[in-house]
């Protein structure tokens, strides 16, 4: 199994999201545009991912070859990442987002399922791999949170440029996975998609990134002000992501002893509470490290469990396909879904009511979880 090679994807790919999220509602604050037009912003980089995933899984499922694909969909991004130097207003700036997102958001289903086949029978062993993602977030949390103390929010998008080619380079180095034997009694992704359980599961991952809305779009204005300096915004976005890597370290033991339907009951009460305590606390700096730790539940927890399920639920040839709908349901309908909303609710609402309706999402996607999600059965 070429680990390295495959865990240098990770740290790019989620170093480029390290730039991104945490800083890009403030990048976009200073060049002028409003809550509003930030929460849409932040819904167009999401929302690709209910488009893209599924394109470019349905042609690499066809082709039998992902890596051509990733290959491809890393160095398109990068290229179109270009354009964001020098779009001026709204609607130029959310062409050049609608492009360079539609290849970003491309990759990363067609990687996981890279990663699967590489894997074989280990499949426990991904948070190994992917606990790399978080390290490569922490040091460009970091990194740029340094350089916006000396530079200015220049120096968001001149980091994630470099990242994104760090993305692309590191894609040549990833072997094609083994070919997989499909039988040819394997279920139609049109069958598995009525099982109630699997719409349950779509769902609930649909409503856990939906609570995730204000956080990705405003959580860091809505730190500076309530006073924090730089330093200290990034210090807690990469305390979260720290916390974090230990729960991908410890994953795979996690899952043979609790298994995927306990975990996601789990994260999404913590995700109740990880709301409600930003939306009240936010000038309490002890309260949001509490907060921020939670993101290990609330993100990585879930995340890894709700990956190995989708492994299971979407055999054979439905794999690249299944992982791509995962992906669409949950970052892109659910992300942009929340973004959007959140833009509405901060400028009508207020902060803390916003946060409020997000622990309610959080804990309507916990009930389909109790309710459908793999009840008497546990992988």
């Amino acid at each position: 199994m070429p680990y390295w090679r495959l865990a240098s994807f990770y740290f790019f790919y989620f170093g480029s999201l390290g730039a991104l999220m945490p800083y890009w509602g403030l990048y976009l604050q200073e060049r002028g545009f409003s809550a509003l037009a930030i929460g849409q912003l932040v819904a167009i980089l999401l929302a690709t991912k209910i488009v893209a995933p599924n394109v470019w899984g349905w042609l690499a499922d066809r082709q039998g070859r992902r890596m051509p694909i990733v290959r491809l969909a890393s160095l398109l991004s990068a290229i179109a990442f270009l354009a964001v130097f020098v779009a001026d207003g709204l609607a130029e700036m959310a062409l050049v987002m609608v492009l360079f997102s539609f290849f970003w958001n491309a990759s990363l289903p067609q990687m996981e399922a890279a990663t699967f086949s590489h894997l074989g029978a280990r499949v426990n062993r991904y948070a190994s791999i992917r606990l790399w993602g978080s390290i490569g977030f922490i040091l460009a949390v970091g990194l740029v949170g340094i350089g916006r103390q000396h530079l200015g929010n220049e120096v968001v998008p001149l980091v994630v440029l470099a990242l994104y080619v760090g993305v692309w380079l590191s894609t040549l180095a990833v072997p094609e996975g083994r070919a997989v034997v499909h039988a040819e009694e394997s279920p139609s992704l049109a069958g598995l998609l009525r099982r109630p359980e699997i719409q349950a599961f779509l769902a609930s991952g649909l409503l856990m990134q939906m609570s995730h809305g204000a956080y990705y779009a405003f959580y860091s204005i809505y730190l500076e002000e309530a006073g924090y300096g730089s330093l200290a915004i990034g210090g807690l976005w990469a305390w979260a992501v720290a916390i974090e890597v230990l729960v991908f370290l410890g994953m795979h033991r996690m899952l043979d002893v609790f298994g995927a339907r306990r975990i996601l009951l789990a994260t999404f009460v913590l995700a109740v509470a990880r709301w409600l305590l930003i939306g009240a606390f936010i000038a309490v700096p002890t309260v949001q490290i509490l907060a921020q730790a939670l993101h290990a539940a609330t993100f990585g927890a879930f995340h890894a469990a709700a990956i190995h399920l989708a492994y299971h639920y979407f055999p054979g040839r439905t794999q690249g396909r299944g992982q791509a709908l995962y992906n669409s349901a949950s970052f892109g309908v659910g992300g942009a879904g929340g973004a959007l909303a959140s833009g509405v609710l901060w400028t009508t609402l207020g902060a803390s009511v916003t946060f409020v309706l997000c622990a309610g999402v959080a804990a309507l996607g916990g009930l389909l979880v109790w309710g459908w999600v793999d009840r008497g059965r546990r992988f």
